[in-house]
């Protein structure tokens, strides 16, 4: 009763702004004393930012969407598997449909060179009442190029090899390479899909995720999603900045005013790198784990862009990666705000992992970035995001 008579004295409008004022205070999504800044739960253990505070995370970073909005999105998991690794991708099927997919039942689209075995279709069908896939690449789109020259491509592999460049030597990695860069998007069985989340075996998920991030991504305008942004091995990529300034000065009208350059360019972090790979960071989303709009592959720009790289040769003379290749064209091409960080999906692959603070996650250490030599956590390139385009 200590404040009737003062609010009684009030007028309606400072009635109503005295409303205001405690519903922000006291909002478990109100303010914390800073203007605009949200109630934070605090995490010491991941320091991403170089805030001695640590990560920020807050319970509404989760979509909730209303019933009203509650329709499925055009979209599929998809996965490029090899019927040998049957037990990894079961194992990361697991993982998924326990924290996620049992609850919205997205169909799993299975990509393999060869046919699949009937034991891989009956074992993976078996985790999940979704519907499942089994597609066979086409040829023509997994072996190597007519215009690439064998003898070139042999010697390429040894300098590489020397260079400690994993898979150097693998046809099938280069292949694999070039066809989730360009090519995974125009078989026939995605024709008509637009949103997809890339899950390889052997991955694991620890936090259940209680909203549609397919929903999500359609409602918030987003076209690609990440949970972890490393730097890449400068060797394996000596000529793919250099091939991408060439390509932009013949079409600047593909580069998005809104941006990542910066964090594509930056040399103050890892110095070495930019000059390694003559220009460019070398930062690039972990392309493992991906939810994307599709319709940015089939984009012009990035269609350009592709073919412009494929006819290079890169994909087989060094090891140019779907990851990079990926990650400069969103940088360049897209809209920076519409790349998001999914803070709160619990990834590991091996050895890096993105490990939330919430209570809706098991399995992992909160805020660990490697279970490796203590060196990889010089791999992170998050710090570069956050720095240029910030937390999302």
């Amino acid at each position: 009763m200590a404040i009737a008579r003062p609010v009684r004295a009030l007028g309606l409008a400072a009635i109503l702004m005295w409303c205001f004022f405690l519903y922000q205070v006291f909002s478990p999504t109100g303010n914390t004393g800073k203007a605009g800044e949200k109630s934070f739960e605090r995490d010491p253990n991941l320091d991403p930012t170089g805030e001695p505070e640590g990560i920020l995370v807050h319970a509404s970073d989760q979509y909730a969407p209303g019933i009203a909005n509650s329709a499925r999105i055009n979209a599929t998991l998809l996965a490029l598997v090899r019927n040998e690794e049957l037990e990894g991708m079961l194992q990361a099927m697991r993982d998924l449909e326990r924290t996620w997919n049992h609850k919205f039942n997205y169909p799993w689209t299975f990509f393999n060179d060869v046919p699949f075995s009937e034991e891989f279709k009956t074992k993976t069908q078996a985790l999940t009442k979704a519907q499942c896939n089994y597609e066979l690449i086409p040829k023509e789109h997994w072996e190597m190029p007519s215009w690439i020259n064998q003898d070139l491509y042999e010697e390429s592999v040894k300098i590489l090899k020397e260079n400690d460049i994993q898979y150097a030597d693998m046809i099938s990695y280069h292949q694999m390479c070039r066809w989730n860069s360009g090519l995974f998007y125009k078989h026939p069985a995605l024709a008509n899909t637009q949103f997809y989340w890339r899950v390889e075996p052997k991955v694991h998920f620890f936090c259940d995720i209680d909203y549609d991030v397919f929903r999500y991504m359609h409602d918030n305008n987003k076209t690609y999603g990440f949970t972890i942004n490393l730097y890449d091995a400068p060797a394996s990529i000596p000529t793919l900045w250099p091939e991408t300034t060439k390509f932009l000065a013949q079409h600047p009208e593909h580069i998005h005013e809104n941006n990542a350059m910066n964090w594509l360019t930056d040399k103050v972090r890892r110095p070495e790198h930019n000059e390694k790979a003559n220009g460019y960071s070398t930062c690039h989303f972990w392309s493992n784990f991906e939810i994307a709009d599709m319709s940015f592959w089939r984009s012009k720009a990035y269609e350009d862009y592709f073919n412009h790289l494929d006819m290079v040769g890169g994909f087989f003379y060094e090891r140019w990666g779907d990851a990079p290749v990926h990650s400069i064209a969103l940088g360049l091409f897209e809209d920076s705000s519409r790349i998001h960080w999914f803070r709160d999906i619990g990834y590991q692959h091996i050895p890096f992992f993105n490990c939330p603070n919430s209570p809706k996650c098991k399995g992992c250490v909160t805020g660990r970035f490697t279970d490796g030599e203590s060196w990889l956590n010089r791999e992170d390139c998050r710090p570069n995001w956050f720095k240029y385009i910030g937390m999302g």
